[in-house]
């Protein structure tokens, strides 16, 4: 995952939704999509924090 972009992972997500949406998926290929799901989740929850708290460190800079 260290080279997965937020970009790319956010991309990966919605495709997995929509294969979830509409029936795409077997139980198996289900089970597995969900976990990684959860991991793609984490990820970008990860980047989304990280890019919040250095855009709060840049500003404080500014001011």
């Amino acid at each position: 995952m260290e080279k997965l972009t937020y970009t790319q992972a956010k991309n990966e997500l919605e495709e997995i939704v929509q294969a979830i949406e509409t029936g795409e998926l077997d139980v198996d290929a289900l089970t597995h999509k969900v976990k990684r799901a959860s991991e793609l989740i984490a990820f970008c929850k990860e980047k989304l924090t990280k890019t919040d708290n250095d855009l709060q460190k840049i500003l404080e800079q500014i001011q």
